[in-house]
């Protein structure tokens, strides 16, 4: 496996577009489509939020079809609480692409990032889907990554090359997210393409067995999105065999997969809204991997942490005290901490390290945080950020 350039746009029989529309103010491209030259299998997971934006209804009842060929997303507006309407809007959208073109709107998918509660402005949109449409290119990845961008500081794309059955594979994939991140299923917005030849079924759970271990294994905020979605769509375009059972044609796709979402979710983390520092959290030595999870998430949840974090202060006690209030199996006597190499804590006390080594540490711009339960042997890693002055400046307008 390698990566290669062009995002969703690498894999063969794809077009994309990204154009500007003006749902955004500062003129910024706000609207992307994708196309594929055929039908594809599609498969798709969705926001666990009970409150759910209109595009994410729309493309939950459809994608269970397991059949679209295009994907148009717009940023700036949600589309969330608001109603019917925003219903009709949704649908609307995939009208629009779908007469542009000449297939069924029920092949079409939708989504939506942007401030909750407002109305969709329908002619901005209905001008820019036809930009888009008249703008479709082989070579259009890029444009439509940055079409999806809200907080964003740098658009998030990447894709692979690898061989199935003897057959050269592909798949591409782009994000966005920055801020409002703490993914139950998700994350705001992602895309995925492949030529691999898929049974949907499969499809279905390769993408969520991905998912949940990158997309769910990142948090900037604690705050899960009205509006979360990953959608990938599959043309078969690589000629390999169906993969229909789990066997190592389904294991490499897997792995190439997880390859495209994990390194997706650590530029999600990367650009946490005004982060500074990103982390790499493990915890292991856990009797069970949900315990290691459920861990995992509750430190980067923690507040006090991340401003620690932040103040590059090596205040591990904020740690042993997440740890506590996560409802999991532990006993804080047996507890190692580590930053990077640095053994902050050992058997739940001080190791008495030099403050100044770790302040060191916590001064670098990436570094990994490692806690040892030493109660069994499952493991989680996860993926944050801290919380600066900035994120807060970000969140008041």
């Amino acid at each position: 496996m390698k990566e290669i350039e062009g995002g969703i746009t690498s894999v063969p029989g794809f077009r994309s577009a990204g154009v500007a529309c003006g749902i955004k103010t500062t003129g910024a491209k706000d609207l992307a489509v994708i196309v594929c030259d055929d039908v594809a299998v599609s498969a798709g997971t969705f926001t666990s939020n009970k409150v759910k934006s209109a595009p994410v209804l729309v493309s939950m009842e459809r994608v269970k079809s397991g059949k679209a060929q295009a994907i148009v997303a717009n940023s700036g507006n949600a589309n969330a609480c608001t109603g019917e309407q925003g219903i009709k809007d949704a649908k609307r959208m995939t009208e629009l692409v779908a007469n542009g073109l000449n297939i069924s709107p029920e092949l079409v998918l939708v989504a939506s990032t942007g401030k909750i509660g407002r109305k969709m402005p329908m002619d901005k949109i209905e001008n820019g889907i036809k930009l888009a449409l008249s703008s479709l290119s082989y070579t259009g990845g890029h444009d439509s990554a940055e079409a999806i961008m809200t907080t964003d500081t740098f658009s998030k794309e990447v894709a692979v090359e690898f061989d199935i059955q003897k057959k050269k594979a592909h798949i591409g994939g782009m994000v966005k997210g920055a801020g409002m991140i703490n993914p139950n299923m998700a994350t705001m917005l992602c895309f995925l393409t492949t030529d691999v030849c898929i049974e949907r079924p499969f499809l279905q759970k390769a993408l969520k067995s991905a998912v949940d271990v990158s997309f769910n294994m990142i948090s900037v905020d604690g705050d899960t999105s009205t509006n979360d979605t990953v959608l990938i769509l599959a043309n078969g375009k690589a000629g390999n065999s169906p993969i229909n059972r789990l066997d190592s044609s389904y294991e490499m796709f897997l792995r190439s997969l997880t390859y495209v979402t994990t390194s997706l979710a650590k530029m999600i983390a990367k650009d946490g809204e005004g982060a500074t520092k990103f982390i790499e959290l493990t915890v292991r030595g856990a009797k069970t991997e949900q315990d290691a999870r459920k861990a995992c998430h509750t430190i980067a949840r923690s507040p006090l942490l991340k401003c620690a974090l932040f103040g590059e202060n090596p205040n591990w006690g904020r740690i042993m005290s997440s740890l506590g209030i996560s409802d999991i199996d532990m006993d804080q006597n047996k507890v190692d901490i580590w930053f990077d190499d640095l053994k902050i804590a050992q058997n739940g006390i001080s190791t008495g390290f030099s403050e100044e080594s770790a302040k060191d540490i916590l001064k670098k711009k990436e570094y990994v945080i490692t806690i040892d339960l030493k109660i069994g042997n499952a493991k989680a890693t996860l993926w944050t950020c801290d919380l600066s002055y900035d994120y807060v400046k970000i969140n008041i307008v």
